[in-house]
């Protein structure tokens, strides 16, 4: 990690924590999520309080209301509205060709890890800059380069907490958590935030071309021609969350 980008506010194993426990909150809904509160609850009590204390507001906030509620509030968030999008890519591209060329990065990123994700694994079959996807990748599988993806797209992450923070969602906590473990924002990212908030992400083009589907590729070799370490045979889901205790 360049100094000019800083580092981290948390040592590795709260960082795991943390962005696990971001990882499951922002997730769809389920019985497995309602059923896992109490480890995240548990893990907030051992965050400092600027990331713990969030996490804890939309755990208790997730368990005071029914799944069918849960699960319609979360469509209506995070479908229907452009500024609530988990999808990082989207805030800085939109629905353009440019997009395609952002989640390369992502798959990349993944592959030099030896992770290759698709609609079957565990992690839900997202596209690879989905938060959810991306904070579990950077809590269990490698945080500095998980850290340089959240970090390459600081300004839509710091959008969408401000977005759910003004609309007061139950799911703000988990990405105000989230932001509070990243390095303090430097004026020119604030300028950053302050374009894409009065901007919004870029229109649709007309005749895009399909890219969103949920399979992962090896795509082409890093940039720079590095090498790329050979995936494993087959797709290979996310471990699943360990939290301490939670088995």
């Amino acid at each position: 990690m360049s100094p000019r980008r800083g580092r981290p506010s948390l040592p590795a194993e709260q960082l795991t924590l943390a962005w696990q426990s971001a990882s499951l909150l922002l997730g769809y809904p389920d019985e497995e999520l309602l059923g896992r509160l109490d480890l995240v609850l548990g893990a907030a009590r051992a965050l400092p309080g600027a990331v713990g204390e969030p996490l804890r507001a939309t755990a208790v906030r997730l368990g005071e209301a029914a799944l069918t509620e849960l699960q319609a509030d979360y469509v209506e968030t995070f479908d229907t509205r452009r500024r609530h999008n988990l999808f990082l890519t989207y805030f800085a591209h939109g629905d353009t060709r440019k997009r395609g060329v952002a989640l390369l990065r992502f798959k990349q990123t993944y592959l030099r890890s030896g992770f290759v994700l698709d609609a079957s694994t565990d992690a839900g079959g997202e596209l690879p800059d989905h938060l959810c996807v991306v904070l579990e990748y950077a809590a269990l599988v490698d945080q500095r380069l998980g850290l340089g993806l959240l970090l390459d797209h600081r300004a839509g992450l710091e959008l969408l907490r401000l977005s759910l923070r003004d609309a007061g969602s139950r799911w703000a906590g988990a990405v105000e958590a989230v932001t509070a473990t990243l390095p303090p924002l430097r004026g020119d990212e604030w300028d950053a935030v302050r374009r894409l908030a009065a901007e919004g992400p870029p229109e649709e083009e007309v005749g895009l071309t399909p890219y969103a589907t949920p399979a992962f590729d090896p795509g082409p070799a890093a940039p720079g021609g590095a090498a790329v370490p050979a995936a494993p045979d087959g797709p290979q889901p996310l471990p699943m969350p360990s939290f301490p205790g939670g088995r």
